[in-house]
């Protein structure tokens, strides 16, 4: 093989891999971006006081399994944490 074919085959490649795995990024960048703002939304709700699963739902206008499941993560990687319980349910607050 020449050198000139040697340098130019692995560019060639990336440029089909990328065109080839185009959707999939897409649409990897557009979930993180929905990510991104519940949990700033998550935070925005909790900065001035804990809150329960239900309570962070229905201010953020989302199923409680899908809150409970930003909470876990989020409590899991020391950003929010549990709180007294209020009833049935744990209070959750920032812990940054």
């Amino acid at each position: 093989m020449s050198e000139e074919k040697k340098s130019t085959a692995p560019t060639v490649d990336m440029k089909k891999l990328r065109q080839e795995r185009n959707e999939s990024i897409t649409g990897a960048r557009e979930k993180m971006k929905v990510q991104n703002k519940v949990i700033k939304a998550l935070k925005e709700a909790l900065s001035k006081e804990a809150k329960t699963i239900p309570e962070l739902a229905d201010i953020m206008g989302m199923q409680t399994d899908a809150v409970l499941m930003y909470v876990s993560t989020l409590k899991r990687y020391g950003i929010i944490g549990e709180g007294p319980k209020d009833g049935d349910y744990f209070k959750y607050e920032l812990t940054e």
